[in-house]
């Protein structure tokens, strides 16, 4: 086989790849004496069907893919031995093929374009300042902290009256024009009405202070112009409702209201464990830290975000722009040309970011241990039990789950990643010069407007 590169600019470039008959010849035989051994004809024993019929049958495919092989594996090698750094992949230059028959011809030539990849400087400099955010905690995050554990952890209990944020149960019937309720009309035994979803506010009113067996009329699409609402009261497909008005009544079985839990030691075990919390006040402390370290991701997020756009913005890189729009449009069949150019911006940023990152990790020869990957698993594991209420699973429960984790090859390889990008947001941050400054949470949340 005989490889040729010929260069067109900086960022672009040309292979011609020769490939002859015994370039393949010996793969596409074994491949067929293989297909023989299998094979499953009618008229001929197991591995007895003459070579010569699974060559018919099968040769010019076999043909095909084995040459498609050979090109590929050796085009591979050639830019890791030539040490060429190309983005995306070789793009067949169709327009250069002389008309192929692979059943006819031994000898082939193909052509396909290269996009390069271009030399990275990295432009960041301690003329370069960047913020790092830190946010105050005040009374009030504490409080609504606070309250959303009670509500978390409260529930519904019956109620007498009731009130504008009850749920009631009852029977919901259609009533025709003397306010009688129709024996055919659509009904349900069972239905459930929240009262603080009713949108007619008169008609909300009349649903508070009621009591089990009382009865209410109302104009079901004043209350609930939502179909999706009536369907659900009615417990019918939103199809079935869509003619459906007038007044119904509603039959009161039951009340139920939400009460928020306590502050008291029993929520303190609920959420952290027995014994681990014992007063309110090691509560609310407790508090702080978690929106302290809330706070802190959310900072550090920031801060890579500014430090990242910082790079994509001090680093000159050109890209192959005509190549990777032909590139992006083969190998995402379904997208249009209008499509990729709508989308080519944010592509663009991610291949600078990503160009910028390998670079400084090539650079600094950053490694990225089993260790590591186990640590970062189980600050993910971690936090995802958090999120589900599971604050006292322990430490082997964590590590059991991220092991099995990393076992799973594309969350390894996004756990990779994410640390391999955060060793690199460190190197940059060393690069600028990182100045802390306060705020509040109003003024933070405006940075991201």
């Amino acid at each position: 086989m005989d490889i040729t590169r010929e260069k067109i600019d900086d960022l672009n470039a040309v292979l011609k790849v020769k490939i002859v008959k015994t370039d393949y010849a010996d793969k596409v035989e074994n491949v067929l004496k293989d297909y023989r051994k299998k094979a499953n004809i009618k008229g001929f024993r197991p591995g007895m069907v003459p070579i010569g019929v699974i060559r018919k049958m099968y040769g010019n495919a076999v043909k095909i893919d084995e040459i498609n092989k050979v090109v590929s594996d050796n085009i591979r090698k050639y830019l890791t031995d030539e040490k060429i750094e190309i983005l995306g992949d070789p793009l067949p230059k169709a327009d250069d093929h002389e008309p192929i028959s692979f059943e006819t011809q031994d000898d082939f030539s193909f052509t396909f374009e290269l996009g390069l990849a271009p030399a990275v400087e990295i432009g960041i400099s301690k003329k370069n300042i960047v913020n790092s955010y830190e946010i105050a905690v005040d009374e009030k995050m504490k409080t609504d902290y606070a309250d959303n554990y009670a509500r978390r952890f409260g529930e519904f209990r019956k109620s007498d009256v009731s009130e504008d944020k009850d749920i009631l149960k009852g029977r919901i019937n259609a009533l025709d024009n003397e306010g009688n309720i129709k024996p055919d009309g659509p009904s349900s035994e069972e239905s459930t009405l929240a009262v603080d979803i009713i949108k007619d506010d008169e008609i909300k009113k009349s649903f508070i202070g009621k009591n089990a067996n009382d009865s209410i009329d109302f104009d079901i699409k004043k209350a609930f112009p939502n179909e999706n609402e009536v369907a659900g009261l009615l417990k019918m497909k939103k199809e079935e409702v869509v003619n459906i008005e007038g007044n119904f009544r509603f039959t009161v079985s039951e009340i139920t209201r939400f009460h928020p839990a306590e502050i008291s030691q029993d929520l303190f075990n609920r959420i952290y464990g027995e014994g681990i919390v014992n007063s309110e006040e090691e509560f609310m402390k407790k508090i702080e830290e978690e929106i302290t370290a809330s706070l802190r991701r959310e900072s550090d997020y920031k801060l890579m975000q500014d430090v990242r756009k910082l790079a994509i913005e001090k680093t000159d890189l050109t890209l192959p722009e005509d190549f990777l729009k032909r590139w992006l449009l083969k190998v995402n069949e379904k997208t249009t040309s209008e499509e990729i150019e709508k989308e080519f911006d944010s592509f663009r940023q991610d291949l600078k970011w990503q160009l910028i990152r390998n670079r400084v990790a090539k650079d600094n020869q950053v490694k990225i241990t089993d260790e590591e990957m186990q640590k970062e698993a189980e600050n993910i594991t971690r936090l995802q039990f958090r999120q589900y209420g599971l604050f006292y699973a322990t430490d082997e429960q964590i590590s059991n789950y991220a092991k099995e984790t990393l076992k799973r090859e594309d969350d390894a390889k996004r756990i990779a990643d994410r640390i391999l990008e955060d060793k690199v947001i460190v190197l940059l941050k060393e690069m600028a010069k990182i100045e802390d400054k306060s705020v509040t949470a109003e003024e933070f949340n405006k940075l991201f407007e």
